[in-house]
């Protein structure tokens, strides 16, 4: 009887946990899978982001039929750890460069950005190459980048690890926690109710009484009851038994209705006893059904996690998207900025040059008149002299015109050359950002502020110029926007230190400052106190991108109403 008690309940934590390993094995695997899936969307948001890091200087170079550079610029982007294969092409479909892992493209065009499957685990993201001239474009070629399924399980190889580790550890604990529950709770008490059941002594049933040591109110608890309290009627009936049996020698008479009064006892006892069966199979049906019930609402739950893994999934393919809008709109944002800066050293360069046209028609004026009076025999020393004098004058006029819009055009082109670059070079710090505030005096050039620089003639530092110059750049013109917004006359100073192997930059103005709460949302993109008219919000969160993202640096603003506005920067160099 013990080993058949042992055996139910080995067969019941049998089949529980048969179901759980199977819903874990399942649940592992599709968490594993969607792991995979989300690698492979992230690796593919990237091939897509290096389009806008190389695109430019890559059809640059195409256009100008310069391959070394196209070449050069392959062989970097293989360095990436994403990047397995690049394939670059002519208008023409022939490859300049094929490196790497890549596939036979078939001489297919492509005309925009595309994600394919190809063989042997690998994918790629195909784009054109578009070049625009004089307000036209033109594909000038493609450019196809490879990765494959080895880069993604890199990326989730430990989160694979974790995931079957935990898998192993819950089920582990999972099953420990069942044998020991089913042991305290249903084979240890029925092995002590099987043992005590076969020890029954009918010579002495007190001693036959059943003690399961069981605390809980449970059906094991009512049986051993039930049996005992079975005991003690059977006690009473031998006592009865033997005062009938003394009885009967008395009185032999009534021994016939004695004998049916026992077996109406009997009888009684039988059915109770049968009711109380009864009760436990009723008993052991409902904990059947709460069983189901537990498994069905573990299927429930499972269908409730799938329906919000899915949502999550939705949820980082939008976020993927409004990240990449704002990627465009910061681009954006930033050739405007160039624009307008084209815009102010056109007007500004369209003066020296004006005034120089106008000294070389009247030097070539003068030079007829010359002419004209060396063949008519009329040239004297006085018309010599005035001639020279004037010509001295004009001359000194050309030359001064001259060098102003040369550098003009000079200042210019290395900032707008720098913005639209991120190449590094060592740079003069002081000569620099003179550069940069010479190329925005077209926009001051109608107002009284004033720019002071202090920094240190021979200070130098390794980087893109660009970042700096759009850095400069923001600052300057929020303060002219913003800070100066209906004042004449404002004061911005730029002091630039070296401090423990960092470059310091404390730039500050006296404008209109800002309150704390905009203080607080000063570098959130999109943010502006300038909505609807014209301000997009973003010049500030561009600025505090470039300074922690591109040069690893830190940006601090402090600012109070109507005294004025101090950025603190800190770049490590």
């Amino acid at each position: 009887m013990s080993s058949v008690k042992q055996g139910l309940s080995r067969k019941l934590l049998a089949r529980v946990l048969s179901v759980y390993f199977v819903l874990t094995l399942i649940v592992t695997a599709g968490q594993i899978f969607t792991e995979y899936l989300n690698a492979k969307s992230h690796i593919e948001g990237e091939l897509k982001t290096l389009k806008n890091t190389f695109s430019t200087s890559l059809t640059r170079a195409i256009w100008e039929l310069n391959t070394p550079q196209a070449k050069s610029i392959a062989v970097g982007l293989m360095e990436l750890p994403i990047v397995e294969g690049v394939q670059i092409r002519d208008e023409n479909s022939n490859f300049i460069a094929d490196l790497g892992r890549t596939s036979k493209l078939f001489g297919e065009s492509i005309t925009k950005g595309v994600i394919k499957n190809h063989s042997a685990g690998t994918f790629g993201y195909s784009f054109p190459l578009i070049f625009e001239f004089s307000g036209r474009t033109s594909i000038v070629g493609d450019v196809t980048l490879y990765s494959s399924s080895s880069v993604i399980f890199g990326r989730i190889e430990v989160g694979i690890f974790f995931l079957v580790g935990n898998a192993i550890i819950k089920t582990a604990f999972l099953v420990f926690l069942f044998m020991s529950a089913f042991r305290s709770m249903l084979t240890d008490p029925l092995n002590e109710l099987s043992q005590q059941i076969t020890e029954l002594n009918l010579d002495d049933p007190e001693s036959s009484k059943l003690d399961l040591k069981i605390q809980d109110d449970n059906e094991l608890k009512l049986l051993e009851t039930s049996y005992n309290k079975l005991i003690d009627e059977m006690i009473e009936f031998q006592t009865r038994l033997a005062g009938t049996q003394s009885e009967l020698q008395q009185a032999n008479l009534m021994l016939d209705d004695q004998n049916i009064s026992l077996e109406e006892e009997v009888a009684k006892k039988t059915a109770t006893l049968s009711r109380i069966m009864l009760d436990l199979e009723q008993q052991k049906d409902e904990l059947l059904i709460n069983q189901r019930e537990l498994r069905q609402e573990n299927e429930n739950r499972q269908f409730i996690e799938d329906e919000l893994r899915k949502r999550n999934s939705e949820l980082a393919t939008s976020m993927e998207t409004i990240q990449m809008a704002k990627d465009q709109l910061v681009e954006s944002e930033k050739m405007a900025s160039l624009g307008g800066l084209v815009a102010g050293i056109a007007h500004d360069v369209n003066t020296p040059l004006g005034v120089s046209v106008t000294a070389t028609s009247f030097l070539q004026d003068r030079l007829k008149k010359l002419q004209c009076a060396y063949d008519e025999k009329k040239l004297t020393g006085n018309t010599m002299t005035s001639f020279f004098s004037e010509a001295e004058q004009t001359i000194t006029l050309l030359t001064n015109n001259l060098n102003r819009a040369s550098e003009l055009i000079s200042s210019f082109k290395q900032v707008a050359v720098d913005q639209t670059s991120e190449a590094e070079r060592e740079v003069n710090v002081s000569e620099y950002l003179t550069e940069v505030v010479q190329s925005l005096a077209p926009n001051f050039k109608k107002t009284q502020h004033t720019i002071d620089i202090h920094c240190p003639d021979n200070l130098s530092i390794n980087c893109a110029p660009g970042v700096l110059a759009q850095i400069l750049t923001n600052m300057i013109m929020n303060s002219l926007i913003h800070g100066f917004e209906g004042r004449t006359k404002g004061a911005i100073k730029l002091v630039i230190s070296e401090q423990e192997h960092n470059l310091v930059i404390n730039y500050s103005d006296d404008g209109r400052g800002l309150d704390e709460e905009t203080l607080k949302r000063h570098f959130d993109a999109f943010f502006t106190t300038r909505r609807g008219k014209g301000g997009s919000g973003l010049g500030t969160h561009i600025m505090y991108n470039l300074v922690t993202q591109t040069l690893g640096g830190k940006i601090e603003a402090f600012s109070e109403l109507d005294h004025g506005l101090q950025y603190i920067i800190t770049i490590p160099v």
